[in-house]
């Protein structure tokens, strides 16, 4: 889910602070969750910065050096096993990867599996 805006945020601790409305009745008026309201209030009432915080999230298991070993042994053996390519890239990264991840990186990277061998697509249909 997106971060909401900044001057969505002002506005919020506009109608707080000068527009005299509860923080139950400020969140149902710009459709935001009450604890928003709350987390909104508090860090303006700190005097921080109301600007949504960028670069949160999990860093991705799966690095470029990681793709680009992946694409490489799909070329080379392209009717290896999910598992197989699994434990060559433990090997070599020293990563613990699961086979979905595998298998999405495998799709990311536009590769599918047709008839036991691992392709890349080629965009038409039919």
């Amino acid at each position: 889910m997106k971060p909401y805006s900044e001057d969505l945020r002002r506005r919020i601790v506009k109608a707080l602070q000068e527009g005299g409305i509860s923080k139950s009745a400020a969140a149902r008026l710009f459709d935001v969750s009450l604890s928003s309201g709350k987390r909104y209030a508090q860090i303006a009432s700190r005097g921080a910065f109301l600007e949504p915080r960028r670069g949160g999230g999990r860093p991705p298991k799966v690095d470029q050096t990681t793709q680009k070993l992946l694409e490489e042994d799909v070329q080379k053996h392209p009717a290896a096993t999910i598992s197989e390519r699994r434990h060559f890239l433990e090997q070599l990264t020293g990563k613990a990867l699961s086979d979905s991840t595998i298998r999405r990186v495998l799709k990311r990277l536009g590769f599918s599996q047709k008839n036991g061998l691992w392709v890349r697509q080629n965009g038409t249909s039919g």
